[in-house]
């Protein structure tokens, strides 16, 4: 039979119900395996696991799962390095309000390798975040599988892997590096919607610079083979490249405000100071009249869109085409646009699989696409061909022809051949298109048109180039003068440049409930 103290000299209500153990175990999670490890850390530029956090969501919101967690290898000395987490902090809090899951990689606890139970906290955080539909983040900090415990821990990069492809579409899904990421590991960030990555601190690779030099004699540093820069400007691997960790999470947070929480609902709308109704004259002047003449998309976007605030995704990355989250009157939009100042905005593979990628994502989550068309069509080259620009390029052509959301084109200039048609021409589905004065949509421009068509008389005439001008000129004016393509019902209607924001502004709101759906499928089977 148990006895009970009398009331005389009993202890303290929180020592009876072993509060101060929990505090004391609690404590020790929370400092981690010292002072020392931390020092360590902040000497290379970086944060901890939970300083990282505690930029990313709101203030005091953090609710951690599993902080208590030990791992139960045994062998190569690991029953004597048992570290609460176990080398990763998983949990939930709030950016701007709504609710947003994490993992935080602990490089001080084993360099963040990854072991089962490490593993099994991210495969429930991953689990959580989809049942409850809210987006998650990973802060990528690791050196891999933990080597200690063989197998398990490849098994446990599977689980992370399947996860990854079935929450993909379901809700938005970051991935923020800020540490190396070398081997299977890269390939979870690679299936999620974004990566930002740190220079300097951060790098991803399959093979590291060593097996390199001992497979091919190539010598490479860790950044010159996988840093942020490489990745942003060359592979296209990452979105988002930033100077230090507090303005890449930051960022982080912005791209959260534009994103909805998962696939069944609309991005966050807010109120707009910017009036919908403003003229864009400014847009005369940006645009020059010259088919033939560079200007920057980028300063177009700025006038059309709210407080001229966009997020350009892939900003350094083929550079021949803009993608972008902004918001028009308040609403979240996608915008896809060529971009005359590189390459004179032709399509090539690395712009097609930009531009498929990010509406692919905007029609997962319910974002409306804008599509701005200056476009001379494909970049010709035997470098192009045997690259495989017909199945890149008809990736742009998949994801425009299977998106459902709100979808609208205008023509600034031009819009030739088949860029033309992938380019959300009203052929392949676009809800409604536009085009500006001036605006040429045509097969190709007028002089090749003249040089296939008329070779014969230009030929044998006594004046070629006198004859090539007035064909030219001819050719011009019966195919591509600006209302051809109006006439024939392919573009809805021709429009005042200065009111561009307007009417984009009243179609989208026209478009806010459109519904449309696709044939019944397991899925579809998207060109490679």
């Amino acid at each position: 039979m148990t006895t009970y103290p009398s009331s005389v000299g009993v202890e303290p209500a929180r020592e009876r119900t072993h509060v101060g153990e929990l505090l004391a175990l609690r404590e020790r999670a929370l400092r981690g395996p010292g002072g020392k490890a931390t020092e360590a850390q902040h000497a290379k530029g970086k944060l901890t696991a939970r300083e990282r956090i505690g930029l990313l969501l709101d203030e005091g919101s953090f609710s951690e799962v599993e902080q208590l967690r030990l791992h139960r290898a045994q062998g190569f000395g690991l029953e004597a390095k048992r570290y609460y987490t176990d080398g990763v902090v998983t949990g939930w809090g709030t950016v701007e309000g709504r609710t947003v899951f994490v993992y935080a990689h602990d490089f001080r606890i084993f360099g963040g390798a990854l072991g089962e139970a490490h593993a099994a906290k991210i495969h429930k955080i991953m689990d959580m975040a989809v049942a409850a539909g809210a987006p998650l983040v990973s802060l990528n900090d690791g050196a891999g599988a933990r080597i200690q415990e063989g197998v398990t821990a490849l098994a446990g990069y599977g689980g992370i892997f399947q996860r990854n492809t079935k929450a993909s579409g379901v809700i938005p899904q970051i991935s923020v590096m800020l540490g190396p990421c070398a081997g299977g590991a890269a390939y979870s960030p690679a299936l999620t919607d974004f990566v930002f990555m740190v220079r300097e601190t951060s790098q991803m690779f399959i093979t590291g610079p060593d097996v390199v030099k001992a497979v091919t004699g190539e010598e490479i540093t860790h950044n010159g083979l996988g840093g942020a820069d490489v990745h942003a400007e060359t592979s296209g691997v990452c979105h988002f490249a930033y100077d230090d960790e507090e303005t890449c999470l930051a960022e982080v947070r912005y791209l959260l405000s534009l994103l909805p929480q998962n696939n069944r609902e609309a991005p966050p709308a807010v109120a707009a100071d910017d009036p919908a109704g403003r003229r864009t004259e400014a847009l005369l002047d940006l645009v020059p009249l010259e088919g033939s003449r560079p200007y920057d998309m980028a300063r177009v976007i700025e006038e059309i869109v709210d407080d001229g605030e966009f997020l350009e995704v892939h900003e350094r990355w083929a550079r021949n085409i803009v993608c972008a989250l902004a918001r028009l009157d308040g609403q979240v939009v996608g915008i896809v646009a060529s971009q005359p100042q590189v390459l004179a905005g032709v399509l090539d593979i690395g712009a097609s699989e930009k531009a498929a990628r990010f509406i692919q994502m905007c029609d997962a989550f319910n974002i409306p696409l804008v599509t701005l068309l200056d476009v001379p069509g494909f970049l010709p080259g035997v470098g192009q061909e045997h690259g495989g620009i017909i199945r890149h390029g008809a990736k742009l052509l998949y994801a425009y022809c299977n998106a459902t959301v709100p979808r609208i084109s205008l023509v600034l200039r031009k819009a030739y051949g088949g860029a033309y048609i992938v380019m959300e021409s009203q052929s392949i589905g676009a809800d409604l298109t536009y085009a500006w004065p001036g605006n040429e949509i045509a097969v190709m421009g007028a002089e090749g048109a003249a040089n296939v068509i008329f070779r014969r008389q230009i030929a044998e005439a006594d004046d070629p180039e006198a004859m090539r001008a007035r064909l030219v000129k001819e050719y011009k004016a019966e195919l591509m003068h600006p209302y051809y393509a109006a006439e024939r019902g392919l573009v809805d209607d021709v429009i005042d440049p200065a009111d561009t924001r307007a009417v984009l502004a009243r179609a989208l709101a026209m478009l806010r409930t459109k519904h449309a759906g696709l044939p019944s499928r397991k899925h579809g089977n998207p060109p490679q």
